[in-house]
């Protein structure tokens, strides 16, 4: 007999069955998750757009430079110490404070413009990288523990798309108020100002992320019944991290995550193309980042029906393909006359020769997102608790900053820009063999963790 949809609900309140709640509500896992990717858009969505132009969207690259030092640094420290933060603080007070830091660094090149004062950006990008650290701490939380552990890849792709949709949209920016300037150096007042709007959006939209405690799954289950922390804990807990042998392994890949960037942005895009181009390919390097999550987060939860295979194999596709780009980098690279672009490349004016570089662009954008997305995926495997995998998220970023800190001063001493693809590629390929370890020795196929989030698998 066929039951309409009323009876089929009465018949399953009649049985005791739970019926599946809507995943559009407030508190659901899927809106929350959307919220922190509307934070992420305005906020690390808009500097990206930022540092993709090259310099900050200066023409003297020194100045982006120290503050991007500065600001990895900073974040390297509260990277690792933001997890315990927002243990204490809880998600909205922890974001409040991290967005705000993103307009006044907007702000700060806003000034340089003008004065031309290096110590005030420096300033800002130290205090972004404090902001920086509680916001990745928060988003990683959330992110890894608030969706169903059946469902965490695809989860992890939608934060990616909304994300990166930020950089895309965020390098209209440029393009759009620089069109007709393309023989000028530095970017105009206006652009730094739309920047600054986004950014004090993204504070306000993290007024909406709830608690943990108050997230509820479509089957019933809350995300966590997480209670907030001490310092004294947080202190304990975040110390025990640096000889936990997950987050040993996932150390490698921590510190190559953001290396790259500085190479792509300042010797790629900020080197090959006009100003007005840099805008378009940041576009697009964060429309590939979209994609490129997209394809990595189906993958790694719908390939196969082992969850470890999924991940190695996930890993080996990306392997793969980082190998590919980079090697296509390399040949790139070698059309370079004593580090530098001898006739910079614009969209509308340089036919042919605007082709390959730019496939080169795109590709790098495809690699960064299934890269990071990949790590997350292999973090949210490791626990299944907010309180856990937030000092999971906040180690990862920690160490991924510090690495990024090296990079900004490499390129800052003038480093021979074959010498700084070389380094970015091996550490790349140098982390895979370690994430392949991490998936065979943590990885279930089952759930497998405990009532605290930790996973039952031996102690190394």
């Amino acid at each position: 007999m066929v039951l309409g949809s009323k009876e089929e609900e009465q018949q399953k309140k009649d049985e005791g069955s739970p019926l599946p709640l809507s995943p559009y509500r407030y508190n659901s896992p899927l809106v929350q998750v959307c919220l922190i990717g509307l934070v992420c858009f305005c906020c690390p969505g808009m500097y990206s757009a930022l540092a993709g132009m090259g310099g900050g969207g200066q023409i003297d690259h020194e100045v982006a430079d120290n503050a991007n030092t500065a600001l990895y640094a900073t974040f390297a420290i509260f990277g690792v110490l933001g997890g315990g933060i927002y243990n204490v603080l809880g998600p909205r007070r922890t974001l409040l404070a991290a967005c705000s830091t993103y307009v006044l660094y907007a702000g700060s090149f806003l000034s340089y413009n003008h004065s031309h004062r290096q110590p005030f950006v420096v300033f800002a990008g130290s205090l972004l990288g404090v902001g920086a650290g509680l916001l990745w701490a928060a988003q990683g939380a959330i992110m890894t523990s608030y969706p169903p552990s059946q469902r965490k890849g695809s989860y992890i792709s939608l934060f990616w798309v909304i994300f990166t949709s930020g950089g895309a949209i965020g390098g209209l920016i440029p393009l759009v108020l620089n069109y007709h300037r393309k023989e000028a150096a530095s970017v105009n007042d206006g652009t730094y100002i739309a920047f600054m709007c986004f950014m004090a959006a993204g504070a306000a939209i993290s007024l909406a992320i709830l608690p943990p405690a108050q997230v509820v799954r479509d089957d019933g289950t809350r995300a966590t019944a997480m209670a907030y922390s001490d310092v004294r804990t947080e202190a304990v807990e975040i110390l025990k991290l640096f000889a936990n042998w997950k987050m040993l392994l996932i150390a490698p890949a921590a510190w190559a995550g953001n290396f790259f960037y500085t190479y792509q942005f300042n010797n790629v895009n900020g080197i090959i193309f006009t100003l007005r181009t840099k805008g378009l390919n940041n576009v697009l390097y964060w429309g590939a980042q979209m994609l490129g999550s997209f394809g990595i987060g189906y993958f790694l939860d719908f390939s196969f029906k082992s969850r470890r295979k999924r991940g190695l194999v996930g890993i080996g596709a990306v392997a793969v393909l980082g190998t590919a780009i980079w090697a296509g980098g390399l040949a790139n690279q070698l059309r370079y006359t004593n580090g530098k672009w001898e006739d910079p490349l614009d969209f509308k004016d340089s036919g042919g020769r605007f082709a390959g570089p730019f496939v080169l662009y795109f590709s790098y954008g495809l690699q960064g997102a299934v890269f990071e997305s990949l790590c997350y995926w292999v973090i949210g495997t490791l626990a299944d608790d907010s309180e856990t995998l937030s000092r999971y998220s906040g180690f990862f970023k920690g160490v991924q900053s510090a690495g990024a800190a090296v990079a900004w001063q490499i390129d800052n001493r003038k480093t021979p820009l074959l010498s700084q693809l070389i380094v970015n590629w091996s550490l790349i390929t140098a982390s895979y063999p370690f994430l392949v370890v991490l998936v065979l020795l943590a990885v279930e196929d089952e759930d497998t963790t405990t009532e605290d989030g930790e996973s039952k698998m031996p102690k190394l």
